[in-house]
């Protein structure tokens, strides 16, 4: 069986996607770098992007975690804080605070996250589920 698969941008699909971090990028950063790339990519493709930090994978809103891969990507761009301004800028960001507290030690509201306070929406699993259940495409990692 053939399967056609489009190379370049795709027009016009304007899917809901949902991508959740819920894993820790210290086990695995290839895995993160990768949702990061796809969700920065479905923004790109036009799609509306909605994208939860939960558990570990609050990790990836730390700006100073994010310099770490980028180092580790190597090249004269950022790509991987690349990836988040662009999810920043142009997609809805979710975060649980109680996975933030209890990974990064941060409480909302003190402007310790990459992402400013204003710019993610703090939410729990409440926010997963109703998220989870209108999108049309889920990404998880």
């Amino acid at each position: 069986m053939n399967v056609d698969i489009p190379l370049g941008p795709v027009k016009d699909m304007g899917k809901s996607v949902f991508v959740k971090f819920v894993s820790e990028p210290r086990n695995d950063p290839m895995k993160s770098i990768v949702g990061l790339a796809c969700a920065a990519q479905a923004v790109k493709d036009g799609h509306d992007v909605s994208v939860f930090f939960a558990a570990a994978g609050t990790r990836l809103l730390d700006a100073s975690y994010l310099k770490e891969l980028d180092q580790e990507m190597g090249g004269d761009e950022p790509m991987v804080t690349g990836f988040v301004k662009v999810l920043i800028e142009n997609a809805e960001l979710y975060c649980s605070f109680g996975s933030v507290k209890a990974v990064l030690g941060h409480q909302e509201g003190d402007g310790a996250l990459i992402v400013p306070d204003e710019g993610i929406q703090w939410s729990g699993p409440p926010g997963v589920i109703a998220l989870a259940t209108v999108s049309e495409v889920q990404l998880t990692y």
